[in-house]
């Protein structure tokens, strides 16, 4: 039994309250003792501090001096601050009070002092202490104070800047770049680039660094540039990669020069850069450039003409992108996938034949032959021959089993069938065209219309010296059949896409405007024009859509082929920003059916791939609206679709903005509207086109059985487009799933087939995506060609889903091989080995930093996955391009030494 105790409550309290405290006080960290050298070096520092009030001016100056001395000679850690700023803190107000006080007779001292209080501020939060006293500082060379003093100057200088232009737009900020011109030097020969290009572009005086940079620092100076490009408004945007263009361009790296000037969509700088290129065999490299953006360029005459003619005629091979097709063989051929595939070994039906009903595939016979033609389209794009459409071409005239396999189709089905014929033999234009040619003098004009539309496919991103598609197809346009017109002028557009081709102009321009015209051909004319003229903003084609958006009846307006009008507009401002605010006021007095559809294109189209925040936020808060329509104004809302697309569109150019634009899709699929729901899984597979995302993939796969039907067929077709050409096992899994779920309705299930034929395209050695070259190029026709399907599928059942799903062959513009092809200089493949792993980021990393991680080596040609990144595993060869990608000439290294030689 314990006894009771004799203190009161309170007493017991205050006891406890105490132990408490005194346990506190043991828990808390003891100051570290000083040792005999740090307190005799805190002694001295508190003595200098009362020399300062001194009347002697040179007792007051030795002091000033010693303790500048002991500071620039201390010593510190990363996470500590130097000793005698340490000790010199407490006594910081007091240094400031003396600098107060200081006489005008004492402007050396003063100015000493100044620079002291200075350092000393950078240890304490305060408002801009550390510039101001900079200021009445001395006038010694910054860099003696250290790099993270100038970090801390730097940052202030650029609050000080703002401050001062936010209350008077023509401040005087003279002092403030008097510091500006000593840190920047500093930065540039300090292995701190990156900081300096902030610095300048806080300041608004980015044309200071031009100066200073030169061939140590150039490279990273530029990565920072072009890298910083995404996240800056206009028009700082342009103007970093203008600096960084003339900092190529004046170190003769014409490689990098001409990437830029690709980014910055200037003819004439990309002109320039290729007549400056001397040597022939880097002029070569750029010719593969140009090729792989689809950029068209005159080799005859103008700035870029080349007088040598045996140079010339290989540049013209290279840029016309002639031999891609046998280098596509080539890479095939060592992967040993050169073997034709059939539906049936895309479908495996097979693995899901106890989920599926017997016969289920046999619901809708025609659909299913239609689909079947797609699949074995897609995947054996390239290849030069299948099992369907060129089975035993080799014989004099068509086969029975290939006119057979055409005729299974019916009306609109055969016009694909024939056309699949286009993107079997895609890129070979000598193999292809005599298979095609013999379908042009079919009585059948669904046949004819899709030969007309094969030849567009097989000329597509490939030029021919002897330019056959042209006079091939120019005399059907004005046929009177609307097929045979439709397949004609679609099939020019693919041919001549990004050309720019003024034949092509004079013959479908008076077809845009034609009033008497069906408004079909009138659409696929501008479309077409669009695809030709991308990016150029050319002023009478624009005229002529906009002729033919303003004279067209409600009615006509009403249809999917208004959209297509629109599309063409926004592909011809395609990159091209501020340029198309004209166009879009105009557009914005179009008929109400149509404008808020053509605004919204145009301004997303004209910012692809920018990043701009602004333009975002407006289209997000298009998305947001809740417009209640009956049936008769149900076109007030379809602008909405094209909002949703544009968000992807602008945001796609970096990581982040589509990782941020991804949730706000997110968003919209809980809160917005039908129309906006729909949308969803295209922009979802536009940001990830090409690129088999999980966390995408999973939120398409739950779409696919999403209560709307448009919403499940646009995330299935979205699906296809996500794993375009990569062939993703789980990808696949998930579609053979649904092709079993939705046996019985005919659209999902021809959608699904369309997108197990698309994963599979090209035996997974293709891409669709439009970024190249390290993700640093966008390539406007290869985007034209992704947008000419997803725009028409914001109405999919009036479109692909219904007689215009040979629209579908737009994609041949963005389908690409996705390898490395190593070149000799004779430009014949050239086998070496190379490391193949995941890309790093290396921007603003000091030192020579990894480039890959998880690499594997293999030898050339090698297939380049998505994120993926090369580099050679040999000294013996230099390469002409600095990014391995594509078709690269390799060089024989000067300075290489055998390792058995050098024994």
């Amino acid at each position: 039994m314990v006894a009771p105790s004799d203190k009161k409550p309170e007493e017991v309290k205050e006891a406890k309250k105490d132990a408490k405290d005194a346990k506190g006080k043991k828990d808390e960290p003891k100051e570290p003792e000083l040792s005999e050298e740090e307190l005799a070096l805190k002694t001295n520092l508190e003595l200098m501090v009362e020399r300062l009030s001194e009347p002697d001016a040179g007792v007051v100056k030795l002091a000033l001096t010693s303790m500048i001395s002991e500071i620039r000679s201390a010593t510190a850690s990363m996470t500590s601050v130097p000793k005698p700023l340490k000790f010199l803190r407490p006594h910081f107000d007091a240094l400031k009070a003396r600098h107060e006080t200081m006489s005008a007779s004492q402007a050396e001292n003063r100015a000493l002092l100044a620079d002291v209080i200075s350092i000393l501020a950078t240890t304490k939060e305060l408002s801009r202490e550390v510039l101001k006293y900079r200021l009445v500082g001395s006038t010694t060379e910054l860099g003696i104070w250290g790099h993270e003093y100038i970090r801390h100057l730097s940052g202030e200088i650029a609050e000080e800047f703002r401050v001062r232009r936010d209350a008077d737009p023509a401040a005087n900020v003279d002092d403030l770049m008097a510091l500006v011109r000593q840190i920047v030097p500093y930065h540039m020969t300090h292995n701190a680039e990156p900081e300096a290009v902030d610095l300048l572009l806080e300041v608004e005086s980015l044309d200071l660094l031009e100066a200073h940079v030169d061939d140590k620092n150039y490279g990273r100076t530029c990565l920072y540039l072009t890298s910083c490009c995404a996240y800056l408004p206009e028009p700082d945007d342009a103007a970093v990669l203008r600096l960084s263009y003339r900092i190529y361009t004046a170190q003769h790296k014409w490689h990098d020069a001409l990437r830029v000037a690709l980014r910055l969509n200037s003819r004439e700088d990309v002109e320039a850069t290729f007549a400056a290129c001397a040597e022939p065999l880097q002029k070569k490299q750029l010719g593969y450039l140009l090729a792989r953006h689809g950029f068209a360029i005159n080799l005859e005459e103008g700035p870029a003409a080349v007088e040598d003619d045996t140079l010339r005629e290989s540049l013209r091979e290279i840029i016309s992108n002639s031999k891609l097709s046998e280098h596509f063989l080539a890479l095939a051929r060592d992967l040993d996938v050169v073997e034709a595939k059939t539906p049936e070994d895309v479908y495996k039906t097979h693995l899901t034949e106890g989920r599926a009903p017997a016969g289920a595939a046999a619901v809708d016979s025609a659909r299913a032959n239609l689909a079947a033609t797609f699949v074995n389209a897609f995947v054996n794009a390239g290849f030069g021959q299948d099992k369907l459409v060129t089975v035993g071409t080799a014989e004099a005239g068509a086969s029975a089993e290939s006119v057979h396999w055409i005729f299974k189709n019916k009306d609109h089905g055969k016009i694909s069938a024939t056309a699949s014929l286009g993107l079997v033999t895609l890129w070979d234009v000598e193999g292809g065209l005599p298979q095609i040619d013999k379908y042009l003098y079919s009585t059948d004009p669904y046949v004819v219309a899709g030969a007309l539309l094969a030849i567009g496919v097989v000329n597509s991103c490939v030029q021919n010296e002897n330019d056959p598609a042209f006079a091939l197809i120019s005399d059907y346009v004005s046929n009177s059949d609307l097929n045979i017109r439709t397949g004609a002028i679609l099939g020019l557009g693919l041919a001549y896409a990004g050309t720019g081709r003024e034949e092509v102009c004079e013959l479908l321009t008076p077809l845009v405007v034609d009033s008497e015209a069906p408004v079909e051909v009138s659409a696929f004319a501008a479309l077409s024009l669009g695809l030709v003229f991308n990016s150029t903003g050319r002023e009478d084609v624009v005229m002529s859509i906009l002729q033919a958006l303003m004279t067209r009846s409600d009615v006509e307006l009403s249809t999917p082929y208004a959209k297509l009008l629109s599309l063409a507009l926004g592909l011809l401002f395609l990159g091209r920003q501020e340029l198309a605010e004209a166009t879009v006021e105009v557009a914005r007095t179009l008929s109400d059916r149509i404008s808020a559809f053509a605004v919204a294109t145009l301004d997303s189209c004209a910012y692809a791939g920018t990043g701009n925040v602004l333009k975002v936020q407006g289209l997000l808060a298009q998305c947001g609206e809740h417009i209640t329509a009956d049936e008769a104004s149900a076109h007030k809302n379809a602008h909405q679709g094209a909002a949703v697309l544009g968000i992807a569109l602008i945001a796609m150019a970096e990581p982040l903005g589509a990782q941020m634009a991804g949730r706000g899709l997110e968003h919209l699929l809980q809160y917005g509207d039908a129309n906006v729901r729909r949308a969803v899984p295209l922009a979802l597979a536009l940001l990830h086109c090409s690129n088999p995302d999980m966390l995408v993939m999973d939120t398409l796969s739950r779409l696919s059985h999403d209560g709307d039907s448009e919403v499940a067929n646009n995330a299935i077709l979205g699906l296809g487009l996500l794993g375009a050409g990569t062939n993703n096992a789980r990808l696949a899994g998930l579609l053979r799933g649904l092709a079993s779920y939705y046996y019985k309705e005919p659209t999902a299930l021809f959608l699904v087939r369309i997108s197990q034929g698309l994963v599979h395209m090209g035996k997974g050695l293709m891409t669709l995506n439009p970024y190249h070259t390290d993700r640093q190029l966008c390539s406007g026709v290869a985007l034209a060609g992704v947008l000419s399907v997803l725009v028409p599928c914001l109405d999919l059942k009036a479109t692909i889903g219904g007689k215009h799903h040979y629209l579908l062959y737009a994609l041949a513009a963005a389908m690409k091989p996705r390898m490395l092809l190593t070149l000799d200089a004779e430009g014949q493949p050239l086998p070496v080995p190379c490391r193949v792993g995941t890309a790093v980021d290396t921007v603003a990393q000091a030192g020579r930093p990894k480039t890959i991680t998880g690499f594997q080596t293999h030898t050339t040609p090698v297939l380049l996955g998505v994120g993926e990144r090369a580099e050679l595993a040999t000294e013996e060869w230099l390469p002409l391009s600095p990014i391995l990608e594509g078709q690269v000439i390799l060089t024989k290294n000067p300075d290489y030494v055998a390792m058995d030689e050098g024994k």
